[in-house]
């Protein structure tokens, strides 16, 4: 015998003679000890009377709406569609720093937000530990020594923008190389980017990085906004090597590369300027600043003192009494300061004037001149030819 329970309450199974019996209590319709052939409508009508009255009424003639696609009818009124929709994802693409050229531009591109570069102004003494350069747009700083720039826009940045400073070498021969420091400075600085020449100063939020594909060093700083009564945002860059360095720069003109860029690496804006780390900036400058100025001018001189190629002498002879005669017609006018100076030239003027309206009267007259006979001596003999 089996018992089982439900809420009209226990029920008991037994089998006799190859039928099943069923006794209980609380079952509306069924008599204690009724028989029930063994069959699926008996164990339909056992199930329709066990089981609870709000499983009986749940909708069962679903078929067609499955059938016809229209999965709305199942839902229940007021159901939010929208629960489970997720919200766009964003493309991988615009997230990714885009990665970094193998040659970096070098020239100058302000942007929409004007970006600009002003440097302190520290002349060409001889105890200046940096000073800078508008004539050749150079930058002479002593070595670890702290260099104050300052940076302008003219417009609003976006939330997170930075300032990235890279350094190249402005020859082509050596612009493929990567600018670090030489094995003698790396060894003697204990940092864990000793390798790297350009370094912030004055900011923990600074961050040395070094490019994966092209192996070239940067150093970035978030950008911050200018204080108040000012329009100006400064920062302390500061080069850890000499220009001289052997297995270093080793005496080649290296540039300084300031991006103004948003979290993604998007540039948007960017100023170069040219840097020499060395033991006297002002020296360095102001002679360098006077060899510029007299290559000019001795360029200058240079194009002046070639004189034109002068013509044959053939060509002269034919081009003589031609050009003489246009060279009359000209006019030209000669201003002349002072009353007396200008009396003195107009008299000169007038009398060749006059001198030229004389000899323009007078007729021409051909005279042919003969041989003056020897007065004494042998007279020339003529011939019956002559």
């Amino acid at each position: 015998m089996t018992t089982t329970s439900s809420k009209t309450g226990p029920v008991f199974f037994s089998k006799q003679g190859g039928q099943t019996m069923m006794e209980g209590t609380g079952f509306e319709g069924l008599a204690l000890g009724q028989d029930l052939p063994d069959s699926q409508d008996s164990f339909a009508e056992l199930w329709g009377n066990v089981v609870s009255p709000p499983l009986l009424n749940l909708p069962l003639a679903h078929h067609n709406v499955w059938q016809d696609g229209n999965m709305e009818a199942l839902l229940p009124e007021g159901f939010d569609e929208k629960l489970f929709e997720f919200p766009p994802e964003v493309s991988t693409a615009d997230g990714v720093t885009p990665p970094a050229s193998t040659v970096p531009v070098t020239s100058d591109h302000p942007g929409e937000f004007g970006f600009q570069l002003r440097f302190q102004k520290s002349g060409t003494a001889k105890s200046v530990t940096s000073t800078y350069s508008e004539i050749l747009n150079k930058l002479y700083c002593q070595l670890a020594k702290t260099s104050l720039i300052e940076v302008l826009v003219t417009k609003e940045l976006p939330t997170g923008a930075l300032l990235r400073a890279t350094a190249v070498y402005k020859k082509s021969d050596h612009v493929a190389e990567v600018v670090r420091r030489c094995p003698h400075h790396q060894k003697e600085d204990a940092a864990d980017h000793s390798s790297h020449l350009i370094r912030v100063e004055g900011s923990q939020r600074a961050q040395y990085f070094e490019d994966p594909n092209t192996k070239r060093q940067s150093v970035t700083v978030p950008y911050e906004l200018p204080q108040l009564g000012t329009e100006m945002t400064t920062i302390l860059l500061s080069f850890m090597c000499n220009s001289s360095c052997m297995g270093g720069m080793n005496r080649r003109p290296i540039l300084t590369i300031l991006t103004l860029e948003t979290p993604e690496g998007l540039v948007l804006g960017r100023r170069c300027f040219e840097v020499r780390v060395c033991a006297c900036p002002g020296r360095d400058r102001k002679s360098e600043e006077i060899k510029s100025k007299t290559q000019i001018g001795t360029k200058q001189t240079t194009k002046r003192k070639n004189p034109a190629p002068t013509p044959n002498t053939s060509e002269k002879k034919a081009k003589s009494a031609s050009s003489a005669e246009e060279e009359d017609k000209d006019v030209f006018v000669l201003r002349v300061r002072g009353r007396e100076r200008y009396e003195w030239l107009k008299k000169i003027h007038d009398g060749l004037e006059l001198l030229d309206r004389e000899r323009l009267s007078k007729p021409t007259v051909s005279v042919k001149h003969e041989a003056a006979a020897p007065s004494g001596g042998k007279r020339l003999l003529r011939s019956d030819s002559e």
